[in-house]
């Protein structure tokens, strides 16, 4: 297989290798029994939760009350939105809209709110959790302090999107291979799930 390439030099030439470990340890967080792309209601909520994203039930009634500004959101974006087109086709704009819809929810960033988006937009949204996000501010320019929590979630999708345009093909066959073997996941999930085994596998117990 092609090696995929990381930041900070990181070469992967067993990258199907990983991804199959990773998927056999935590089979459980790759189910989508979400409400549709449509919506967004409790859940969706409960889904990430078990996926490990620890939205406490404050915060869910919280998110909540943002319901219809979410699916108002979700609504102008295509199902099958893709962060491997054209960086001119992805509609940027109606994706920050929709993680504005999160903004100052008390206990509520990134990580939260990608986990539970992650499933509504699978080709588009990638998991910004702490790993990940640790992993694009390498390489993220500075944002200003006038950015809204939706540019500044915005800007780390488009940071993201870089890994994925450098390994389009590398991506693409890991996806087959996968396929092949019964996971249906976006070249979004792989790349992330590749990061959080390496960057794990390097932190140690």
């Amino acid at each position: 297989m092609n090696t995929i390439t990381l930041r900070g030099g990181v070469e992967l030439d067993n990258a199907l290798e990983l991804a199959l470990e990773f998927l056999e340890a935590y089979a459980s967080l790759e189910t989508n029994d979400s409400s549709g792309p449509a919506s967004f209601d409790e859940s969706d909520l409960r889904l990430a939760n078990r996926g490990g994203a620890r939205i406490s039930a404050a915060e869910i009634a919280a998110i909540l009350e943002r319901r219809s500004e979410v699916e108002r959101a979700l609504g102008q974006l295509d199902p099958d939105a893709s962060l491997m087109d054209a960086t001119s086709s992805i509609p940027w704009v109606p994706l920050t809209r929709l993680f504005d819809a999160f903004a100052d929810i008390r206990g509520v960033g990134f990580s939260k709110m990608t986990k539970a988006l992650h499933r509504k937009r699978p080709a588009l949204i990638p998991m910004l959790d702490s790993v990940v996000q640790e992993y694009l501010a390498t390489d993220l320019p500075q944002t200003a302090s006038s950015a809204s929590f939706g540019e500044r979630a915005t800007a780390l999708v488009r940071s993201y999107k870089q890994d994925l345009d450098r390994n389009r093909s590398a991506l693409q066959e890991v996806q087959r291979a996968l396929a092949g073997r019964g996971w249906q996941l976006t070249e979004v999930r792989i790349l992330d799930l590749l990061i959080w085994s390496v960057t794990t596998a390097t932190r140690g117990p």
